[in-house]
């Protein structure tokens, strides 16, 4: 009797464990993204550092992720399908972790704000601006629990609103610099922040692009479509 369906079960039990921990993973880092931006509208310090410390929780998932995954690789040898299924896995994860790493720098720059004066609309404008991102990153995920190719599409399209929302918003910071100097300090980090969600709409268009991968085989060759960029290239992405 052929053990092939045995040794098949055991892999798709063990891949939905790996699976399930990414699920969680992934709902702890949207909750990051919607606090951390609270936290700045708001000024509450205290659920800024909540953000801080759930960085370390997400780094810890990442890892066992990982491990998880080089433990299946290793047992089970999977081949195709299933072997790009693993390796998908394991960028979702470095994807989420590196938007948690954006949650815990907006929470850093949150506490230094909460020490300026307030720059009128901006908590808010970033509060949406951060939302939008964190729908992009639940569907990417979505897409690939559902293996919905037309979702993840969706999502990758999408990345070019939150591009345009950053460069309006950059623009608007460096009208409120040019009118008062006294601006020009808490404006950096606001424009700092939005770059950080902006990334974080990055990782999650390449997520959606992980699950285009997964259920073509081909990685999108067309590039994004993005929106202008207005940034000097000479102010980084605000990373700490």
């Amino acid at each position: 009797m052929s053990k092939e369906p045995h040794i098949a079960s055991v892999f798709d039990r063990d891949l939905e464990a790996i699976q399930a921990m990414i699920m969680k993973m992934g709902g702890l880092v949207e909750a990051q993204i919607l606090d951390a931006a609270l936290a700045l509208e708001t000024r509450d310090e205290e659920l800024a550092e909540k953000v801080r410390n759930t960085d370390a929780l997400v780094d810890e998932m990442e890892e066992l992720v990982n491990a998880e995954a080089a433990r299946l690789l290793a047992l089970r040898s999977p081949t195709a399908t299933d072997l790009r299924t693993v390796l998908t896995v394991m960028k979702i994860a470095a994807s989420l972790e590196r938007v948690g790493d954006y949650c815990k720098n907006m929470a850093k720059r949150s506490h230094v704000l909460a020490q300026m004066p307030a720059i009128a609309g901006s908590g808010g404008a970033l509060r949406r601006m951060a939302k939008a991102v964190e729908v992009m990153l639940k569907d990417s995920l979505d897409s690939y629990i559902q293996h919905d190719l037309e979702l993840a599409h969706d999502v990758r399209a999408r990345d070019r609103d939150v591009d345009q929302m950053y460069n309006a918003l950059f623009r608007e910071f460096l009208t409120y610099m040019m009118e008062d100097p006294r601006n020009i300090t808490p404006c950096m980090h606001l424009h700092f922040i939005a770059k950080n969600i902006e990334r974080m709409g990055d990782h999650a268009t390449t997520i959606a692009e992980q699950v285009i991968y997964l259920i073509t085989g081909t990685v999108p060759d067309e590039p994004r479509i993005k929106g202008e960029s207005v940034m000097p290239a000479d102010l980084g992405d605000g990373e700490d």
